[in-house]
């Protein structure tokens, strides 16, 4: 019956089933619909057969091994890509070839053990070493199975390559073989496979030993930590395998039967897996030879409580607490022990519970380990540190663990408390040092806190206490004087000696900016009275420089150099009084840095020269002699004033440098005077102490006098009474030399400084110089005559000579006359001269 629908399309299995009924009968078959349906039938058929075809060749090539097919007589029937590449040679000289063309050492008989494997639907295994097209072989390990095709049988060969393998083998071996920890692999049943040259020697084998004979567990006595015997069973290794878990760290006592030794190690042992598997194989045990550490077990257990370490652990699945008897009491809860970790942690001091119960959730939650050091506070109220320890053994919610240890570390922390204090405390004062404020001040800085005024204090005239009256009395004076200081500075500031007779001070001046300023007029009025010592009586003040963060520095060292700065412009106000930081200080500090950098090259560059000014008699103004000084051109800075750059040049050292020239290019100019005729009968130059502080000025003198060509009579040295008190021993053996060279020697300024008059009497000093400073005043003022007078009457009573220097008026020389001093230098007789210039002065007033 037509219902109006197409009947649906038959299968090609009904077709060609409908086709072999109809040949069945001996019908030929006229329905071209059947034959159009056949027919397309094929050509499906065929293009699957293609598509099945083009997905076996690009899953054969898509294997990263060598993939070979071989047939029955072990001729290669096919062979992928990868094959190609591992034998170095195209596809057309293997297949169609037998195995012998990629490894001729086959047997003849080599395929018969695969195909009765084959047969027995096993898969065989081989190892070989293959053979490339330059004849080079490398080791494969072949899997061979069966691949039917249709009516054909074949052998799909897998070639694994295992040169990296073997390479690894041997890394492995070496590195055992290297390693000074015992490495022992066990089978699953426990007996001995191998064990490493380190872990023969630990157990007392011989390194070509058969190790499963050498280890039999009858010939030996195992115990714990405690001595106690455990069985085999018990042992790390076994539980790893049992467990398959790793056992770390477990104490062993290894005592041998027959050869009565005993040896304890510490072992871990580690459960290994075969892929896919979930039962251990065998074990690996790594130990080391402990039995140093643990030869008495009684001092053993002895030195456990002398450390004062306890153990813990937290047991998650039955949330219990679990503390030794140590712990107990390093948190004072013998009585009362804490059952739960909450319970436990109120004994950490508030500012570290919250870095306590962090760590703890964090293992766990993600498992790991944490180690700290808290501080804890007992029932009792008293405090201590702990170094806390824990390690978590488990995650999930019935099997989180955590185990670890408490040791008290109380004396130790009391202890580095001690030795950070002593490391940045003064040991004369008691005051914080360098060292100790620096890191305070760095601190601060770091914090931003604005407010922190630097105040820096020197002692003023120091030096000449402590070269009076020894280093004890200088000791003392710095103690009395920090003691002082110490009434002077607020609860919120902090005082240190910054070193020799420096003192500084962080004074907090947050919203009063005036309370540095108010500290400093307490400072300089506390300096006020007199110290005394071994019956002297002395006074000592003080300079002090302020500089506050972060108006006048915003880094430690500037803050420190700007108050450094600032105390010496109050050094240069008369002392006694402090100076703020200011820019004009700023200003100075800069151009000082300037005339520094410039100075070190001056030298070099060539820009000194020297300039003369004459020494003449008083009575007729005839030249007696001539002063060399030093003048500084420089490209940069400009015409340089002395008072500009000597102090400089002694600060840095340079003055060595430039004062050796000075000496050499007086002593040539000498000569060259001597030579035209028209020479003074000495020429003077100045010392600097830091020339006679260096060993090398009797050399420099005496190498220019004789390049010269000159007597040491025609040569003067002047230098300050600072030379007199640097340095004792060195002093009288350069003036000793310099007598015998016949230099004369004479103290400049003398009166302005300390005035040695010990060395006037026991030193070869031929004469003084008057400094300038007295004779302003006279003949009108009293004190500056009396002083004169004074000195005049030392020369003439140690029968020194007497130079006056700034003569500038008629009344000063008659003065001076009176007084019987006849030689005088200054402008009344005549300015500083270039060379020609004095020539001539001296032809002028022979």
């Amino acid at each position: 019956m037509d219902d109006g629908k197409a009947p649906a399309p038959e299968t090609d299995d009904a077709l060609l089933r409908r086709l072999e009924s109809l040949l069945a009968e001996g019908k030929g078959c006229d329905d071209p619909v059947l034959l159009s349906q056949l027919l397309a039938a094929l050509h499906g058929a065929r293009r699957e057969a293609e598509s099945a075809r083009l997905r076996y060749r690009k899953l054969f090539n898509a294997v990263p091994d060598p993939v070979s097919l071989i047939d029955a007589e072990g001729r290669i029937v096919d062979l992928n890509i990868a094959g190609e590449k591992a034998y170095g040679r195209p596809r057309d000289q293997i297949v169609g070839h037998l195995l012998h063309v990629i490894n001729p050492d086959l047997p003849p008989d080599h395929m018969a053990p695969v195909l009765e494997a084959l047969a027995r639907d096993q898969t065989h295994v081989v190892e070989v070493y293959n053979m490339r097209e330059d004849g080079s072989r490398f080791p494969v390990e072949v899997h061979s199975a069966r691949f039917v095709d249709g009516p054909n049988q074949f052998v799909i060969a897998v070639a694994r390559d295992l040169s990296r393998r073997r390479e690894a083998e041997q890394n492995y071996n070496a590195l055992l073989s290297a390693m000074d920890k015992g490495v022992l692999i066990q089978g699953q049943d426990g007996r001995a496979l191998s064990a490493n040259a380190a872990g023969m020697r630990i157990l007392g084998l011989e390194e070509d030993q058969d190790i499963d004979s050498g280890l039999r567990w009858q010939d030996w006595l195992v115990v714990d930590h405690r001595g106690w015997p455990i069985r085999f069973s018990e042992m790390p290794s076994m539980r790893a395998l049992q467990t398959g878990k790793f056992v770390q760290s477990t104490l062993l006592g290894l005592y041998h039967l027959q050869r009565r030794q005993l040896t304890w190690i510490s072992a871990t042992s580690v459960p290994q897996f075969r892929p896919g598997e979930s039962t251990a194989h065998q074990v690996i045990s790594l130990f080391s030879d402990v039995t140093e550490l643990k030869r008495d077990s009684s001092l053993f257990l002895r030195t456990q409580a002398l450390a004062h370490i306890g153990g813990w652990e937290w047991d998650g699945g039955r949330e219990r607490l679990y503390l030794t008897e140590e712990t107990l009491r390093i948190i004072g809860r013998l009585e009362s022990p804490p059952r739960t970790l909450d319970d436990a942690i109120t004994h950490v001091v508030p500012a570290d519970r919250a870095k306590v119960q962090g760590a703890l959730e964090s293992v766990l939650r993600d498992g790991g380990a944490f180690d700290m050091e808290v501080q804890l506070r007992g029932p009792d109220g008293r405090s201590n540190w702990a170094r806390l320890i824990g390690q978590a053994e488990g995650r999930a919610p019935m099997t989180a663990r955590i185990t670890g240890i408490l040791q008290d570390i109380t004396q130790r922390r009391q202890i580095e408390e001690a030795l950070r204090s002593q490391a940045r405390t003064d040991a004369l004062t008691g005051l914080f040092n360098r060292d100790g404020v620096l890191t305070e001040l760095e601190r601060r800085v770091a914090e931003g806190r604005e407010g922190v005024t630097v105040v820096y204090i020197d002692l003023d005239r120091f030096k000449l206490v402590n070269d009076l009256l020894g280093h004890s009395a200088g000791d003392q004076l710095l103690v009395n004087a920090a003691r002082r200081l110490e009434g002077c500075v607020g609860e919120s500031d902090l005082l240190a000696r910054f070193g020799g007779d420096e003192f500084l001070v962080l004074a907090d001046t947050r919203g009063d900016p005036a309370a540095g300023e108010r500290l400093a007029e307490r400072i300089t009025r506390a300096f006020g009275d007199s110290f005394r010592y071994a019956g002297e009586e002395f006074t000592i003040t003080t300079s002090v420089g302020l500089a506050r963060f972060p108006d006048h520095g915003k880094t430690v060292q500037q803050l420190v150099n700007n108050a450094d700065a600032a105390m010496y412009a109050a050094k240069h106000h008369g002392r006694n009084n402090w100076q703020n930081f200011t820019p004009e200080l700023a200003r100075q500090q800069f151009d000082r840095v300037q005339v520094e950098a410039q100075l070190r090259r001056a030298l070099d560059n060539g820009e000194f020269r020297l300039v003369f000014q004459p020494l003449v008699d008083l009575t007729d103004g005839s030249v007696r002699s001539a002063e060399a000084l030093i003048r500084w051109h420089n490209p940069v800075l400009g015409e340089q004033p002395p008072d500009h750059f000597i102090s400089r040049a002694e600060t840095t050292g340079d003055i060595v440098r430039i004062g050796a020239w000075v000496i050499q290019a007086a002593c040539r100019q000498m000569a060259a005077w001597i030579a035209a005729g028209d020479a003074p009968g000495r020429i003077a130059v100045n010392v600097s102490y830091r020339q006679f502080l260096n060993e090398e000025l009797l050399q420099v003198v005496r190498d220019a006098l004789a390049e010269n060509d000159l007597p040491g009579e025609r040569l003067e040295l002047e230098f300050t009474e600072r030379v007199l008190i640097e340095d004792a021993p060195d002093t009288v053996r350069t003036f000793e030399g310099l007598r015998q060279l016949g230099v004369v020697l004479t103290i400049d300024d003398f009166g302005e400084g300390y005035s040695a008059l010990n060395y006037l009497r026991r030193l070869p000093i031929h004469g003084l110089k008057l400094s300038q400073g007295f004779l302003r005043g006279v003949p009108g003022n009293e004190s500056d005559a009396a002083i004169c007078q004074a000195v005049a009457g030392i020369a003439r009573a140690l029968g020194l000579e007497v130079v006056a220097e700034g003569v500038e008026s008629s009344a000063q020389r008659d003065f001076l006359l009176g007084l019987g001093i006849r030689t005088g230098q200054g402008f009344l007789f005549s300015a500083a001269l270039d060379p020609d210039g004095l020539a001539a002065y001296l032809r002028q007033n022979r």
